[in-house]
C-alpha cells in the first residue's frame, strides 16, 4: 500500500458503521451507543464545527478516523479543543496513517485559530503514550482524578 494512496478527508455522518466497525476491530467490543451519541453531537447541532476526520483508500474504504470537539459558544471559537478518539484499523497500523490523521486534524484546528489540543490516555496503554509523545504531546498542568463509587 502506497502512503500517496490513502486519502485524508473530513468524516460525514455516512463514515459511523465505518468507523464502529474499526473501533470494534480495535477494543474488542463494540462501542456503538458511544459513536452514535458522538456522531449525533458532530452532525446534529450547530454548536460545533467539523473537526474530525477519516483515512480512506481509493476504493472510499474507510481505514482510520480521529475525532475531536471545537465547542463554538457565545463568544466564537474557542482556543481549545479536545482530541477523544483516534484509530486505525490494525491492518493499516504503523503504516504513518494515524500521525496523517493526527497532522491534518491538528493543521485544521490551528486554521481555525486553536492554541492547545487536549488528549486522555489511560496510563496502562503505552503503545498510545509513545504515539502522542512522538507527536509533539506531553503531560499537561491538569490532573485526572477519579473515586470510586
Amino acid at each position: 500500500m502506497k502512503e500517496s494512496s490513502i486519502k485524508i478527508r473530513l468524516m460525514k455522518a455516512e463514515d459511523f458503521d465505518a468507523v464502529v466497525g474499526i473501533d470494534e476491530k480495535i477494543v474488542k467490543t463494540s462501542r456503538r451507543g458511544y459513536y452514535q451519541m458522538k456522531f449525533e453531537k458532530l452532525f446534529g447541532s450547530r454548536d460545533y464545527l467539523p473537526v474530525s476526520f477519516v483515512a480512506e483508500r481509493e476504493d472510499g474504504t474507510v481505514v482510520g478516523f480521529v475525532m475531536g470537539e471545537l465547542y463554538v459558544g457565545q463568544y466564537g471559537i474557542q482556543e481549545e479543543a479536545t482530541l477523544d478518539t483516534i484509530g486505525v484499523d490494525p491492518d493499516y497500523q504503523n503504516k504513518g496513517i494515524g500521525k496523517r490523521l493526527l497532522d491534518e486534524f491538528i493543521d485544521h484546528l490551528r486554521d481555525l485559530g486553536v492554541k492547545k489540543l487536549y488528549t486522555l490516555v489511560n496510563w496502562n496503554a503505552p503503545e498510545l503514550i509513545r504515539f502522542f509523545s512522538a507527536n509533539q504531546f506531553s503531560p499537561s498542568k491538569t490532573i485526572n482524578l477519579q473515586r470510586e463509587l
